[in-house]
């Protein structure tokens, strides 16, 4: 059983820095392209960044991009999201997701999902 475990999240004044960290567990990690999701109160659940399963492409929504960065360790089983110069409207539930397909290139597809980490940041 895949199983994703987000950490790294809590309250921030705007204008601060965070960073989320997903563990992954239960099958071969870095076969897979993983990607951050995020879902605030009362809006749909919306692609934030990605990173292919060898870590050579990344791909950004155009409202975090030039401030958030997602890498990946292969050898840990993990991928990171650095958020930067975070604003009000970055605060959300944020997801960790895996690929359904092996050797992809981003997601969606998504496989697996974390149990989310909250961000908030204070205005």
């Amino acid at each position: 059983q895949v199983q994703l475990v987000e950490s790294g999240g809590g309250l921030v004044q705007a204008g601060g820095s965070l960073r989320l960290s997903c563990a992954a567990s239960g099958r071969t990690f870095s076969s897979y392209a993983m990607g951050w999701f995020r879902q605030a109160p009362g809006k749909e659940r919306e692609f934030v960044a990605a990173i292919s399963w060898s870590g050579s492409n990344t791909y950004y929504a155009d409202s975090v991009k030039g401030r958030f960065t997602i890498s990946r360790d292969n050898a840990k089983n993990t991928v990171s999201l650095q958020m930067n110069s975070l604003k009000p409207e970055d605060t959300a539930v944020y997801y960790c997701a895996s690929s359904g397909e092996r050797y992809s290139d981003c997601v969606p597809p998504i496989g697996y999902w974390g149990q989310g980490t909250q961000v908030t940041v204070d205005s």
